[in-house]
């Protein structure tokens, strides 16, 4: 009897002890968090980083992916790219405005409607998704884009704010009538979910809310998570830089000067060096956002004359043509509707910054060529005529003579002997042979 009941309590300590195991390391687990940071304008280089923090999200089994958004803007293409990883996420995507003072602005307006909860912090706005085009060269800033291109994206935003339930008619209305809105009215109008100051406060209030992914309901377990941020690779960083057709322009430039003069300076090495580096960049970055064709032909025109006019002086006329033709050129190329309205005035500056530094070495080198020119010539077939110089070895027909210090072979006028010592007198020039004939013929002939 006494054995029953030892091994009966033996077994209920057992259990208690399993109990408490499993107590303690359900309360042990931390749940994880993965944030992605856009300080930036939205570029190639961002949809990288956030496509991989996204995949980084999904292998780790982390609870949710944060995209904190403080940008102006970007690049079409790299948004939509960014939105289509946001809907096939197997992980819950929140989208947050961060930090009090922050914008989501044209690009990043699409980014935060996108994600399966949506934030903002204190002081911040958004919206202003009007999409632009670079204004003609006689008018000021930019202009409003075209209806195409307006209808089109005033209709994925729509689609956008219908599949995760928020106010269509507002985020139509970001891109037709460049609608701006600050925190307060986003969270009346439903536009977010959730005012959080900062990121702790914000992952607190979403802890225990149902999302719906792919078709399945995830409750998130955000209390207490372990934040881990992403930064950008190396390569994501070169990306985000030369998607930039700021970048991009002067990069291309910068090649094809280092080529202009790496060829005009052989043996440097370093200009040709530092110039096919840029012009590979340039290209690599003219691949990631869309370009106005006939803007890039009148770049490429502006440096075929350039070129021409380094190798076949034209006294500025070719010079002249190829800078006017880059900076209209460079001025439409970008075709970039949900860029910054700012950011288009600093790049027309840019151009005409870059036409006024080419206008100006193009007047230095015509200075120089032109200076050049009415120098009279120190070498050639004239070069030492009707000098009177000393034989130094016998000239007969041939020899030496000292001119200037340099000794010359030289040949007699009808081949008459001169005897070492004395002085003769050149009259020409033939390859390197000196034409000499003595000095006392001349004389002689003066004298009759």
């Amino acid at each position: 009897m006494v054995q029953k009941i030892c091994k009966a309590a033996m077994i209920f300590g057992l259990f208690l002890l399993l109990m408490f195991t499993a107590s303690i390391g359900a309360d042990s687990f931390q749940p994880t968090v993965i944030t992605v940071a856009v300080d930036d304008m939205v570029t190639a280089g961002t949809a990288n980083i956030i496509k991989r923090a996204i995949q980084l999200a999904e292998n780790q089994g982390a609870q949710a992916m944060v995209i904190q958004l403080n940008t102006p803007g970007g690049l079409v293409a790299s948004t939509l790219d960014i939105i289509q990883d946001i809907s096939a996420a197997q992980v819950p995507v929140v989208t947050y405005v961060t930090p009090p003072g922050a914008i989501a602005a044209s690009a990043g307006t699409f980014i935060l409607i996108s994600g399966h909860v949506a934030a903002m912090s204190p002081a911040t706005t958004c919206g202003a998704a009007m999409p632009v085009t670079m204004a003609p060269v006689t008018g000021e800033g930019t202009q409003r884009a075209d209806d195409k291109t307006i209808n089109f994206l005033a209709g994925h935003m729509r689609s956008i704010a219908e599949e995760r339930g928020r106010p269509v008619d507002i985020a139509e209305n970001f891109v037709k009538e460049n609608l701006t809105i600050d925190y307060k009215e986003a969270l009346e109008k439903e536009v977010i979910d959730h005012v959080a100051v900062n990121l702790g406060e914000l992952l607190e209030m979403i802890h225990g809310k149902e999302i719906t992914i792919q078709e399945r309901v995830v409750v998130l377990n955000t209390s207490g998570a372990n934040v881990q941020a992403v930064e950008m690779k190396t390569s994501e960083r070169i990306t985000h830089f030369v998607s930039n057709p700021q970048v991009t322009f002067i990069l291309l430039l910068l090649g094809v000067y280092g080529l202009i003069i790496g060829f005009n300076s052989p043996g440097t090495f370093l200009p040709e060096v530092m110039g096919v580096i840029s012009l590979i960049l340039a290209l690599y970055g003219l691949g990631l956002f869309e370009v106005n064709i006939l803007a890039g032909l009148l770049i490429i025109i502006g440096i075929l004359l350039l070129v021409a006019e380094a190798f076949t002086p034209t006294y500025g006329v070719l010079g002249v043509g190829g800078v006017i033709s880059i900076v209209l050129g460079s001025i439409f190329l970008p075709i970039e509707p949900m860029m910054p309205t700012d950011w288009f005035s600093r790049f027309r500056m840019t151009a005409i910054g870059i036409g006024i530094v080419s206008g100006a070495l193009l007047i230095i080198l015509l200075s120089g060529i032109i200076k050049l020119r009415k120098v009279q010539k120190i070498h050639g077939d004239e070069e030492f005529s009707n000098q009177v110089v000393p034989v130094i070895e016998d000239i007969n027909p041939e020899g030496l003579v000292k001119v200037k210090g340099e000794i010359w072979k030289a040949v007699s006028k009808g081949g008459i002997s001169i005897s070492q010592g004395e002085n003769v007198r050149v009259i020409g020039r033939k390859g390197m042979y000196l034409v000499v004939e003595p000095e006392r013929t001349n004389i002689s002939e003066r004298e009759e």
